[in-house]
């Protein structure tokens, strides 16, 4: 990995010289702006409105706007200057716990490794944070930019976060449309933590990937290869008129598969002890108890069916859990079935 940083970490009287590593890399898919007429890719110029010619890197110096149009200017060397003090050292100012920091402070991560002489110094930071649980949180300037810093254990290895500062954060405050004195509904709101209980499980950042860079590295193969493309509209989503139903659907979504189907073992036996009830001799009983039987969610032709037919509401009772399909009877069929499904 490149280099990005060399200095050190200074907690107390400890200095421990260190370089630093972008711990992570940008995936995003650079495109070009391209002239449509004869395919050349556009370039950018620094040009002078007022001069009205190209102005080279040597005739450039920086300036803060401090009223519309005036700018006082910096040259190069007197920015080096101000950050030369800190720039090559990692002051660790404070230890916390990782819980403390919300996530919005994070920006981005490096990792560090011990340089030159450093080794042992490195390992009794790294091990005493480990063991302590604690991280270092600290002050850098990368590349001319301050920053705080937080300083962690990933893996064997020290870690350092930047972080933004307080001010950079912008309050709440400033967001529109915020709800207030809304009134939750408590069914709803019981079935909407079922279904984030149904969808938490432990963080496995392998299974995530970008579909966008995947689609479009696809169809950058298919046209360099010369193949017609074509995408199909996207699908308009519909608006949410009825939440609960919503929730609903939701969880049926999400339910396991243990959770939705039905054993066919105990369930058998329990729809053949049902039917024996239900059917009895073709008595009153039987009767009954096959009414009985559809009251209590069997479907209202197989209970009738088996009200009918003492020797066919085993078969009635059996499927009862399972289809809705009247039996078909020895004699007389037609009929019954009609008045069954009516």
């Amino acid at each position: 990995m490149h280099t990005v940083w060399k200095g050190a970490i200074s907690f107390g009287l400890v200095h421990v010289p260190v370089k630093m590593f972008s711990a992570t890399e940008d995936k995003d898919i650079s495109m070009k702006y391209i002239h449509k007429e004869c395919g050349s890719p556009i370039s950018y110029v620094r040009r002078c409105p007022s001069c009205d010619v190209d102005v080279n890197w040597e005739e450039i110096s920086r300036g803060y706007e401090y009223e519309k149009g005036k700018y006082v200017l910096f040259e190069k060397e007197e920015l080096e200057q101000l950050s030369a003090r800190s720039e090559r050292t990692i002051t660790i100012l404070d230890f916390v716990d990782l819980e403390d920091i919300d996530p919005i402070y994070f920006q981005k991560t490096y990792y560090l490794s011990p340089d030159q002489a450093g080794s042992n110094a490195y390992q009794l930071l790294l091990e005493a944070m480990k063991q302590s649980g604690k991280i270092g949180i600290a002050k850098i300037a990368i590349r001319s930019k301050s920053s705080l810093a937080a300083i962690r254990v990933m893996e064997g290895c020290l870690a350092v976060e930047t972080i933004f500062y307080p001010d950079e954060i912008r309050p709440i405050s400033q967001v529109p449309n915020l709800p207030e004195n809304i009134t939750i509904n408590d069914k709803e709101l019981t079935m909407a933590k079922l279904l984030i209980e149904q969808l938490s499980t432990p963080f496995e950042p392998e299974k995530y990937n970008d579909d966008y860079r995947d689609n479009l590295l696809q169809l950058i193969e298919q046209k360099v290869a010369g193949e017609e493309i074509s995408l199909a509209p996207a699908k308009p989503e519909n608006n949410v008129i009825d939440l609960m139903a919503a929730l609903q659907a939701s969880i049926e979504a999400v339910k396991p598969v243990a959770a939705i189907t039905t054993d066919p073992g105990p369930s058998k036996a329990k729809r053949t002890r049902g039917a024996s009830a239900a059917s009895g001799s073709g008595s009153k009983k039987g009767k009954a108890a096959a009414g009985a039987a559809a009251g209590t969610g069997a479907d209202t032709e197989t209970g009738r069916a088996g009200a009918k037919s003492g020797s066919g509401a085993n078969d009635a009772g059996t499927s009862a859990a399972e289809t809705v399909t009247v039996p078909k009877p020895k004699r007389k069929s037609t009929k019954t079935a009609k008045k069954t499904i009516s």
